[in-house]
């Protein structure tokens, strides 16, 4: 599949062959014709090195903490010196063996040319610096050889707005990576906000139905009997009570067993109070399961006047169960603790 890189490569390969080639079109005698040959595969070497050769992806500057890496091929600093080079060697090579004479010859005035495509895919390699240093060095040997207005008549311009352009360009893509990526983000964190709030919206409808088939009838009675309930409706409605109160603050440690003793608790006159404070939440169903299998048991067992059940997000501990019941002779307010039971997790103990 052909891709805009590999067109643009081509091109560039294209282009610099073409300026190399006007440097042997030759109309006149030249002194030195091995140090011309020698300079054109100089700078096509370097040319065509800065082109292929690819360097380790660097992380882009600005790249958020937590966000998925976005990278930017640049110029090794090995092509970047090549580069250097060329820019400060070829222009005077070439001056020197075409001879006075020949200087503003176009065969003797195409390095110009060359050494601005050469900084221009320096700068599309994201080396600005390095594009605008090699661009003042081949400035300063062409003018030395042949003046400021000739050079600049003959192309030295044309390189500059190159360069210029070049920069533009570069900038141009990398602000626009910049926005791509910002919009990603702020897609990804959109779409996040959104199933965040469509698995809310599900919890509590599911919530609510639950509310419902536990005091809908309870509320029923009520409203039919308005207010009047007998004690045996009472406890129907302080038992719906404790089962809504389960099913928002400890969906996690519920089964039928728990929920049958939980109730069972209630009904003797217990007071009941579960909370979820975390440390289920990574629990497979069948670890849920062996826990609640020994929770069932332990509520069982219990004969505590009031029974606090909670999570905990101890790495060890999965639930503690504790139980108070009156001392005799003592104030309510000084209950002793007649149930202590730590539930572990299991594979954990």
């Amino acid at each position: 599949m052909i891709s805009v890189k590999k067109i643009l490569t081509v091109l560039a390969l294209a282009f610099t062959a073409y300026l190399a080639a006007r440097g042997l079109s030759w109309t006149g005698n030249v002194q030195q014709p091995l140090v011309i040959i020698a300079a054109l595969l100089f700078y096509l070497g370097v040319t065509w090195f800065c082109i292929f050769r690819d360097s380790a992806a660097e992380p882009s500057p600005e790249q958020p903490v937590g966000d998925a890496p976005r990278h930017t091929r640049r110029l090794p600093v090995f092509a970047q010196v090549l580069a250097l080079v060329c820019a400060a060697s070829v222009p005077s090579a070439i001056s020197w063996a075409v001879g006075p004479e020949n200087r503003t010859a176009s065969f003797g005035t195409w390095y110009i040319g060359g050494m601005g495509a050469l900084m221009v895919i320096v700068m599309v390699r994201r080396r600005p610096i390095t594009a605008w240093v090699g661009f003042v060095l081949l400035a300063i040997a062409s003018m030395a050889w042949m003046g400021a207005g000739d050079a600049i008549g003959l192309g030295l311009l044309g390189s500059l707005v190159w360069l210029v352009v070049a920069q533009l360009v570069a900038f141009s893509v990398d602000r626009a990576a910049r926005d791509t990526s910002r919009l990603t983000r702020l897609q990804r964190a959109a779409s996040a906000w959104q199933t965040s709030q469509i698995v809310r919206q599900r919890e509590r409808r599911i919530q609510v139905q639950k509310a419902l088939a536990v005091a809908g009838p309870v509320l029923t009675r009520t409203v039919a009997q308005a207010g009047d309930l007998s004690d045996e409706d009472r406890l129907e409605a302080r038992l719906a009570e404790g089962r809504l109160r389960d099913e928002m603050r400890g969906p996690r440690l519920l089964d039928d067993d728990v929920r049958a003793e939980l109730e069972r608790a209630r009904r003797r006159g217990a007071n009941v109070t579960v909370l979820d404070e975390g440390g289920l939440d990574d629990l497979d169903d069948e670890t849920l399961s062996l826990i609640r299998v020994q929770l069932a048991e332990t509520l069982r067992a219990a004969t505590s006047d009031r029974l606090y059940i909670r999570t905990s997000p101890d790495a060890r501990v999965a639930v503690t169960v504790v139980g108070r019941s009156p001392s005799v002779g003592a104030p309510s307010d000084e209950d002793a603790v007649d149930l202590w039971r730590e539930i572990a997790h299991p594979g954990r103990a």
